[in-house]
């Protein structure tokens, strides 16, 4: 799945319906027509300025900020699923340089973690209900253990990635699985990339998730990486 072009705002994302290749791939019209608008874009954009990172514990961490969006352009009578995966930016393991603030590569990237996909918990719902509020996956949890039954995404620590989000339609007709390929479009948000932490590196990245995240007000004084 490719990832698409984005606004000059960041705000809005433009689904991709050209695969790989030089013939054009032709989008089924309930999703050659959708749009996705990033939640809380401007404080995504804070935290990519300043490198964001995100927990993983054994157990599993949600993520903040959560990847929410808003879509419009759907068919409102025919249902859709909507899923997340993560993909490694690069090819690289990188470590924190306290001294310069600053990360730098360490080495290559250790073992890919096994890819998962993460299906929003309201799939498959009509385009009406996804359209009509909010999108949040806050159930969405990040895990650096390779074991995990849990269905948490799998990611290695000090390292980076890109969250894509995508939008199946769930074709009704006989043999759709042929048409798999057009029956889908993806969303990727560059100011959502991270690195991977099983501790925050960077202070300041402590300080914008205490000041921002409502739920970390009771940290202020206690450890943050707490929560």
């Amino acid at each position: 799945m490719d990832s698409p072009q984005l606004s000059q705002s960041c705000e809005l994302a433009l689904p991709c319906c050209a695969e790989g290749g030089s013939l054009p791939c032709f989008k089924a019209p309930q999703v050659s027509g959708v749009r996705v608008q990033l939640e809380m874009c401007a404080l995504w954009q804070q935290f990519d300025q300043l490198g964001t990172e995100m927990i993983v514990t054994k157990t599993g961490r949600r993520m903040f900020p959560t990847f929410q969006v808003r879509i419009s352009g759907m068919d409102p009578a025919a249902e859709y699923v909507l899923l997340m995966d993560f993909i490694p930016i690069d090819d690289k393991r990188y470590r924190y340089a306290f001294h310069s603030s600053s990360w730098l590569v360490a080495g290559r990237a250790d073992v890919a973690a096994p890819g998962r996909m993460h299906f929003h918990p309201d799939s498959p719902a009509r385009g009406a209900q996804w359209m009509k509020q909010t999108v949040s996956f806050d159930a969405l949890k990040l895990t650096n253990n390779l074991l995990d039954d849990n269905g948490h995404m799998i990611l290695n620590s000090m390292h980076r990635y890109q969250p894509r989000f995508h939008v199946v339609y769930v074709d009704p007709t006989p043999n759709s699985h042929l048409q798999a390929h057009r029956n889908f479009c993806s969303f990727s948000f560059p100011e959502t990339r991270f690195i991977a932490v099983t501790a925050y590196q960077n202070h300041r990245i402590t300080q914008l998730k205490i000041a921002s995240n409502p739920f970390a007000k009771g940290f202020r004084t206690t450890d943050p990486q707490d929560w």
